[in-house]
Formats: C-alpha cells, sequence, structure tokens
C-alpha cells in the first residue's frame, strides 16, 4: 500500500471555507493517469493537482491537473494553489519579496511569481497563454433557455462568444446581478446543443454589476463535461474574461495600456472568491495575460492507494 501525502488549500481567498478548495499531492512521480483520475474523482474537488519532477532541468515542477472526470492541460486555481503550498511547506526555495519559478502544464510552461513579506505569502500570479477569440453564437434564445431566463436578461451590448487561453469557454454577458443569482443552469439543453462541441462546453456567465464594491465583475461558470456543475472559483477562464472586457470596450486602460480587473465568483455557492486578471495590451496587440491571487491552507491529510 503506497501513502500519499497532500495539502488542502482554499485558494482565491483569505476566509476559511471561501475560495475554490483544491488538494495538492506533493509527489505524482510513481502514479499512472488512471490511478490520478481515480483519486480526484474520490476526493470530488473541482481540481486535485499533483507535483511531478519537471521534465526541462530549469523549471521548477510538472503540473498535473484533474477534475473529477478529465485532465486539464492548464487551469488557473491549481496553479495558483500548489505554487502556495510550495512556498508555505518550503519545497522550493523562496527569498522574502519576488520569486520566479516555471510550471510545466499540458499546455506548455507557466511562468509564476510568489511575493512574500517575511514569513506571509501575500500574492501569487500566473501568466497565461494569449487569448484566442472564437466564433460567437447568435443563438440568444438557446443560451437564455440553457440558464432558465428571460431572453431580456441577456446583455445584447456585447456578443456572447468562445474564448481560450488555452482551455476555451462560452462567455455569456447578463444585465443585472439579479439575472446572475437566479439563474438555473439546465443539464438537459446543454446535453442536446453544447455538450458536444468542445469550444462550447463550460458556460462562464457574467454582470457587471457587483456584489462588492472592489470588484468589476460578478461571474459563474458551468461545467458539466468537467464533472463539475458549478465552480466557485475559475482561473483559467479569468484571463480570457479580461481580454473580453477589453476587447468590447467594458473597460478602459491606464496611460501604459494595461487593464486591471477584479472577478468575483462563487458568491451563490457560498464561497466568495476574487480573482484579479491584468491585461497588458498595445497596439491592438495583447502582450500578457495574468491572473493572480492568494490562498489559505486548510488541512493535510494522507490517502491510501494500492
Amino acid at each position: 500500500m503506497q501513502t500519499l501525502k497532500y495539502t488542502l488549500v482554499d485558494v482565491f481567498t483569505t476566509q476559511f471555507f471561501g475560495g475554490n478548495p483544491l488538494a495538492v499531492f506533493h509527489d505524482g512521480s510513481g502514479l499512472d493517469s488512471k490511478t490520478m483520475q481515480q483519486i480526484a474523482n474520490e476526493l470530488n474537488l473541482s481540481e486535485t493537482a499533483f507535483i511531478c519532477p519537471p521534465k526541462k532541468p530549469q523549471n521548477q515542477i510538472s503540473l498535473r491537473i484533474f477534475t473529477p472526470q478529465v485532465e486539464l492541460p492548464i487551469a488557473g486555481h491549481p496553479t495558483i494553489g500548489t505554487a502556495f503550498v510550495m512556498a508555505y511547506l518550503k519545497m522550493l526555495p523562496s527569498k522574502d519579496g519576488l520569486n520566479e519559478w516555471t510550471i510545466e502544464e499540458g499546455s506548455g510552461d507557466i511562468a509564476v511569481t510568489v511575493r512574500k513579506e517575511g514569513e506571509k505569502i501575500t500574492k501569487i500570479e500566473m501568466i497565461q497563454p494569449l487569448p484566442v477569440f472564437g466564433e460567437t453564437l447568435a443563438r440568444q434564445a438557446l443560451v437564455a433557455d440553457l440558464l432558465s431566463l428571460p431572453k431580456s436578461e441577456l446583455d445584447t451590448r456585447f456578443p456572447i462568444q468562445t474564448i481560450s487561453s488555452g482551455l476555451p469557454f462560452l462567455f455569456v454577458p447578463l444585465r443585472s446581478l439579479a439575472a446572475m443569482r437566479e439563474i438555473n443552469f439546465r443539464t438537459d439543453v446543454w446535453e442536446r446543443h453544447f455538450s458536444g462541441d468542445p469550444d462550447r462546453q463550460h458556460i462562464f456567465t457574467f454582470a457587471t454589476e457587483t456584489e462588492y464594491d472592489g470588484s468589476t465583475v460578478h461571474c459563474r461558470m458551468f461545467a458539466p463535461a468537467m464533472g463539475i456543475p458549478e465552480d466557485p472559483a475559475t482561473g483559467a477562464a479569468s484571463g480570457p474574461l479580461g481580454a473580453f472586457l477589453v476587447e468590447h470596450g467594458v473597460i478602459e486602460s491606464n496611460e501604459e495600456g494595461s487593464y486591471s480587473i477584479r472577478s468575483e465568483q462563487g458568491i451563490e455557492m457560498g464561497r466568495p472568491s476574487f480573482i484579479d486578471i491584468t491585461i497588458t495590451k498595445k497596439k491592438q496587440k495583447y502582450q500578457e495575460v495574468k491572473i493572480g491571487g492568494t490562498a489559505i491552507v486548510i488541512g493535510q491529510g494522507e490517502l491510501y492507494v494500492p
């Protein structure tokens, strides 16, 4: 019997039982893909991460990320959460101030920065792949039906559009916070019209009316294809969300061509999460997509596998 040690963290929050929970296994080097998937299904969190040795000697680790049903090529809250765990447990050397690490994921090398003030980890950021804008979806009545909302609640100032920074999401803008609260996601509609299209399987809704004064957008994400009925914080969608807001003129840049956004998510689930997004766009070209936040350790444990 093999004993696997893991740390449980809540990501994109500073409060216990907020944010998005994540199990980080300290050493996944002896596990095959089937076993990793079985462990993720057993824990039944949005994602479970496994730290493995890097393939490139200049990188710090390789990271494999699983939802209860599938392995992901990239994900935000597992990347941020794993970096937090490594800094917290001193698995990698880190100094006061800025620490720069590179994590290998399925989509490629991901640059991560860990900021420390003394022993406190104040912020972790990851640079995501530049956004790829996909097709727009004109079937507004179908999308409204998917969310159990009147068609009038869709914010028609902006398109319904797929965007990807390594993992595609279909972005659906809504008019109000009240509409966001009233969403009742219909899996029957999703199975008939969305489940077969990998560019439209993962549904990300947002409104520019927020619960908290410091937030820019209020969000909810539904991903039955991943085995996630609703996600309390979706880092992989946050970079593309920022690009959507920039592309369609929802927010304004500063003088340097940088856009700062704070996304709130998980409110309806009782797990408030806050993700900071920074988009740099100059001369009509996206130059950097970065998301960040922090985490809190809420437990550690062991899991036994044959």
